[in-house]
């Protein structure tokens, strides 16, 4: 049984789930390593400047022919040259977050480029719509790093009524049958962050996989909400640490999250690194190959599926007329 769906024909993809834009950790290597398994690994960008974009780019171009995307913050001061280069160095997919991308939206497509924004609103997901994005990937509060007030399943859900494109599920999304529920209420396809930190692939520190496959259902917290940008983490002291001083000295937690992703990425660093991740950690007990996550994903969420056609005893006749 293979899935097929609206993101799978438009991306000429074999799988409906795509790779999260994460900073740090949405390395080329990791990126490549997705799409060559058929799904859409994605390049995260962060704060980087446009020449570091541009290495990333060639570099994953030598690991595959696969689709790709990249995604790009709005926050980031370079955003305008980032668009730019995106454009000329004719990246197939670009995924776009933190903002309203009403205006480049237009600019994407007129050069060919599909164009995916990442919403916590419905508001926010048609006007993106009417601007003539491709598809609108719906992201939970349960999801790891920036968040918003929505849970996934509410979000979606809304996306759903509201929207014609694809929509893609994000958030708390790291079991086959977290998938096979999302694409049942409608939603195009998945995306996936948390999930693939935890893969051999994945560039991160082993202490930052460790921490997650030892984790539970509530073992993240949410740091910034003080400051404006709350961010879902792992539960650390330095997690509490960053929560007290929000309270005291705003400024100085400001400071304490300075670089904190990168010291948690790069070494491990529990005193003062931010773990970012969503709160599927709690699903996930050991650390695979992508090639063996996307593996048993799928065939969970076909086994989850094909289980809820028989508990129901639905016929292929029966669906037939569901789709007329």
């Amino acid at each position: 049984m293979m899935i097929k769906t609206r993101l799978t024909k438009m991306l000429n993809i074999d799988l409906p789930i795509i790779e999260g834009g994460m900073a740090w950790v949405g390395t080329p290597k990791l990126a490549a390593v997705i799409s060559e398994c058929g799904a859409l690994g994605t390049i995260g960008t962060g704060s980087l400047e446009p020449d570091e974009v541009k290495q990333k780019i060639r570099e994953i171009r030598e690991l595959t022919n696969k689709p790709f995307a990249v995604n790009l913050i709005m926050l980031n001061p370079h955003f305008d040259k980032l668009i730019d280069l995106v454009i000329d160095e004719d990246v197939p997919v670009v995924i776009l977050a933190a903002g309203n991308p009403g205006k480049y939206i237009e600019k994407l497509k007129e050069n060919k480029v599909k164009v995916f924004t990442v919403v916590s609103s419905d508001s926010l997901g048609k006007r993106c719509e009417n601007n003539g994005a491709d598809a609108i990937i719906g992201e939970g509060m349960e999801c790891g790093g920036h968040i918003g007030d929505v849970s996934t399943l509410v979000l979606v859900q809304k996306l759903l009524k509201v929207v014609d494109i694809p929509v893609i599920a994000a958030g708390g999304i790291a079991t086959g049958e977290a998938i096979a529920g999302m694409l049942t209420i409608g939603a195009e396809g998945v995306q996936l962050g948390t999930a693939f930190i935890a893969t051999k692939e994945c560039e991160a520190h082993e202490k930052y996989k460790e921490k997650i496959i030892k984790s539970g259902i509530r073992s993240t917290a949410i740091t910034g909400e003080k400051l404006g940008h709350p961010v879902r983490v792992l539960k650390t002291g330095f997690a509490r640490k960053v929560k007290k001083a929000e309270l005291t000295s705003p400024e100085e937690a400001e400071e304490l999250l300075i670089n904190s992703l990168a010291r948690a990425f790069i070494n491990g660093d529990e005193l003062d690194g931010s773990f970012m991740a969503g709160q599927s950690a709690g699903m996930i007990n050991e650390v695979k190959t992508v090639s063996e996550l996307l593996g048993s994903l799928m065939e969970d969420a076909e086994y989850s599926m094909k289980k809820v056609l028989n508990k129901f005893d639905i016929s292929k006749t029966d669906l037939l007329e569901v789709k007329k």
